[in-house]
């Protein structure tokens, strides 16, 4: 009889094992109870106690599962159709929008973003003087710029430095510098410097001539270069404290004014700046060609022509930078003026040593005039009728006024001096005698008059008022400094209107220094120019214009005035020298040794065709100003041609036996 292979057992029992069991309860979970009803329990074994021992009941059945039914492909196509439906709706509807109801406004979003507004820089004005000689003029340049960064960053790419002998960044920076140097004449190093920056945008040379920057960038692409305009001022610092000076501002995009009249007139001089409208390409800032949308041309600034002259200005500056060095003054100021229009001829200031002083200082800086100011007190007392050129009065050497007491420059006892005399030798008790007959109220009045303590209005900014006490405020004391010029300020240029008046037969013309501006078309529209202020009758003037020629007499002490040096040959003289004590800062009173030094003056000094005022700031040997009259009027009486005058010179007594 053949063995059953290993892996097979015994077929199973007819009662069945356990196993078998299990797995039929198993199935019949799975699938359900029969239909026929409950299931009846097991019989029990046979044998009794003998037999297998039977298990335990059986547990409640599982809940049945549901099967899923299978899926339906004619369900899955209707929702894809419907989807595709929807997707097709929205894409149509949107299409709508764009084509029709939004076309308009994205067209034009669109075009906004390829237009661009490019600026039309106006040229700016120029500056003339009154023969119209270029004071300041523009001229076109460019800004060459560079993106170190950028020169960095292209030297990393591998198609760059793929190229045999492709320099490093540190090389092709320090080629560039040198280049530049070359044709601009500058420092290398400072280049180089900029270029090693970590920045994207540097300005190597802000003002380079149009045709070197075209140069370097033929050499070096990597230069970028920008429209700029540069301020030439061809008569170098002739006139320049008056002209200023004007740079191109980043901010405003053209040149703009710092100080002077480039500041002041800076909106005539700027004009109006165009724009034109244009496309661009995209991503870039070429412009299309022929893509013009709109454009307004740019309106070129006026010029703008000065009462200045030039060469005259010129020697002036010299002459007053001289002086100032050889006297050893702080610093000094000069102006000139015409003595019938009040039209500044001449506005120079010097620091020490000569240098030119930056700024207006006989315009913005107020000092105490010293006896120059005695002038007011005589013009008031011959308006009122107190006083006659040859009015002799008994002068003692001082004289108390309220609690101070003011003694003469000079010591000396009771002396019979004239009107003349008390002026051309600068008396100052017999000006505080001729000053207690007008009184404080005339006296105030006649300070008003020739606008005193007031600015003159003229063009150049910061102009100072100067000071004067309110007559309210005046006390005993204040009526002993005045009359003499002390306890108030002026500045040069209201000091030379002071004696404006008087040159004009006492009508006081506001100085300018603007006569006219120029269009781009040509046409010359004058400055209106103020109208005249009478100070004073032109009896008085011409009176007070004869007895300050007793100050530039000279001949033998005692009837020698005090600025015989002021003298010319050919041309008489009406001026006054001024002393006035300045103000010791430590301790708030005026010091003993240090002065400011004066002098206004006119000629001919019967029919002034100028008038001079100048000032010196505390030259150490107190040496007058009237030397530096002389040097400055001898040049305007050549280059005005001033008739000389046949006349002798005027010789009156200043002091008596």
């Amino acid at each position: 009889m053949a063995r059953l292979p290993a892996t097979l057992t015994r077929p199973p029992s007819r009662q069945g094992s356990r196993a078998d069991r299990t797995d039929r309860t198993d199935r019949t979970d799975r699938w359900g109870p029969p239909a026929s009803g409950p299931r009846r329990p097991p019989p029990p074994s046979r044998g009794g106690g003998g037999g297998r021992r039977p298990g335990p009941p059986p547990g409640p059945p599982p809940r049945a599962r549901r099967l899923a039914s299978p899926a339906d492909p004619r369900r899955r196509l209707r929702i894809g159709r419907l989807l595709l439906v929807v997707l097709l709706l929205v894409a149509g509807g949107k299409l709508v929008e764009v084509q029709a109801i939004s076309a308009g406004s994205l067209a034009a979003d669109a075009a906004k973003q390829r237009m661009t507004r490019l600026v039309i820089p106006a040229e700016r004005g120029a500056i003339l003087d009154r023969n119209g000689t270029p004071l300041a003029f523009s001229v076109e340049a460019k800004a060459l710029t560079a993106n170190p960064r950028r020169i960095t960053a292209d030297w990393s790419k591998p198609e760059v430095r793929a190229v045999p002998g492709t320099p490093t960044p540190d090389q092709r920076k320090a080629q560039i510098a040198q280049g530049m140097a070359t044709i601009l004449h500058a420092d290398p190093l400072a280049l180089f410097n900029e270029l090693e920056s970590d920045k994207s945008y540097v300005v190597l040379a802000p003002l380079v001539d149009p045709t070197a920057a075209r140069t370097i960038q033929q050499q070096f692409p990597e230069i970028a270069a920008e429209d700029r305009e540069s301020r030439q001022y061809p008569a170098g610092d002739v006139g320049g404290s008056v002209v200023g000076s004007a740079s191109w501002s980043l901010d405003k995009g053209r040149v703009s004014g710092n100080v002077g009249l480039e500041s002041a007139q800076d909106p005539v001089l700027a004009g109006q700046d165009g724009y034109r409208i244009v496309d661009t390409a995209e991503g870039s800032d070429a412009v299309i060609p022929g893509s013009t949308r709109a454009e307004q041309p740019a309106q070129a600034g006026r010029d703008v022509v000065l009462t200045l002259d030039s060469d005259l200005q010129y020697t002036v500056q010299q002459d007053l930078s001289a002086y100032v060095a050889r006297t050893g003054a702080k610093d000094g100021s000069a102006v000139v003026l015409d003595a019938r229009t009040g039209q500044v001829l001449s506005l120079a200031n010097s620091a020490a040593g000569g240098a030119p002083a930056p700024g207006d200082a006989a315009v913005t800086t107020p000092f105490e005039p010293g006896s120059v100011n005695k002038v007011v007190t005589f013009a008031g007392a011959l308006e009122a009728g107190l006083i006659k050129p040859d009015d002799v009065l008994t002068v003692p050497g001082s004289i108390k006024v309220a609690d101070r007491t003011i003694n003469d420059a000079w010591v000396h006892g009771p002396v019979r001096m004239t009107m003349n005399g008390i002026l051309g030798k600068s008396s100052n008790v017999g000006t505080l005698m001729t000053a207690q007959k007008l009184g404080p109220d005339r006296f105030a009045q006649m300070l008003s008059n020739l606008g005193v303590g007031t600015k003159t209005g003229v063009e150049l900014p910061g102009e100072s008022a100067g000071s004067v006490p309110p007559r309210k405020d005046w006390s005993g004391s204040t009526f002993g400094n005045l009359p003499i010029g002390q306890g108030l300020s002026m500045t040069t240029l209201q000091m030379a209107s002071i004696y404006q008046a008087v040159a004009n037969d006492g009508v006081r013309v506001p100085p300018r220094v603007i006569s006219a501006t120029v269009g781009p078309d040509g046409v010359r529209t004058p400055t209106p120019q103020p109208a005249g202020v009478r100070a004073m009758s032109p009896q008085t003037a011409q009176t007070l214009r004869q007895m300050l020629q007793s100050v530039t007499q000279g001949g033998k002490s005692p009837n020698e005035g005090t600025g015989a040096k002021a003298a010319m040959d050919g041309y008489p003289v009406a001026g006054k020298t001024g002393t006035a004590q300045q103000v010791d800062p430590t301790c708030g009173c005026y010091a003993k040794s240090t002065y400011w030094i004066t002098f206004a003056g006119m000629f001919p000094a019967d029919d002034p065709r100028y008038v001079v005022a100048l000032m010196l700031d505390a030259p150490p040997g107190g040496d007058s100003a009237a030397p530096l009259f002389h040097d400055i009027a001898t040049y305007l009486a050549a280059h005005g041609n001033v008739p000389v005058s046949t006349a002798p010179p005027r010789m009156v007594p200043l002091q008596l036996p």
